[in-house]
């Protein structure tokens, strides 16, 4: 199996209190998570464990995320010269976006794909960062990489991932992953 990672990351604070998120950079890495599918291992990391990170994103023969390229890669550029946009990379908000014109939340793809739901939210975790329970953000954290990762494999094998329209109708979408 190739080195694919999974990853997701949190921050310390949200974009209202950096200014908007034209200024994703300043929020600031909480934890991030990697699943490594070829060993079947999640790795926790901090934000004084950066470095470390994103040499394992520069390691991997491909990087899936959900919406890793316009948020995730530009909170870690806060930290490298490194511009990551040369990493090999699967977002999966970005196919997503390219096919229907919108940007579906991660929670309604896979609650239409797998049936299953995330356990909290971005603001959530902002919050548990700040009370110091940092045991509750990395396992929101690694429950995200978990589900990106179940729906990354799931429209790989199949062709196709699921969404939920307004209206609480089941959709179908292409992927070429």
């Amino acid at each position: 199996m190739r080195n694919i990672i999974t990853f997701d990351l949190e921050t310390q604070y949200t974009a209202g209190e950096v200014g908007g998120w034209h200024n994703i950079r300043d929020m600031h890495l909480a934890v991030a998570v990697t699943y490594n599918a070829a060993m079947d291992v999640y790795r926790d990391y901090g934000e004084q464990e950066v470095d470390h990170l994103i040499a394992t994103l520069r390691g991997a023969d491909l990087v899936v995320g959900y919406n890793v390229l316009r948020f995730d890669y530009e909170v870690l550029r806060a930290y490298t010269d490194d511009p990551l946009s040369d990493l090999p990379t699967v977002d999966i908000l970005r196919d997503l976006y390219h096919t229907l014109g919108w940007r579906p939340k991660l929670d309604n793809v896979a609650a239409a794909t797998l049936g299953e739901m995330k356990s909290a939210d971005g603001l959530q975790a902002v919050r548990w960062f700040r009370q110091g329970q940092l045991d509750k953000v990395i396992a929101y954290c690694r429950r995200d990489v978990e589900v990106t990762w179940r729906v990354y494999r799931f429209g790989r094998h199949n062709g196709y991932v699921q969404y939920r329209d307004r209206r609480w109708r089941v959709h179908k979408v292409p992927v070429r992953w």
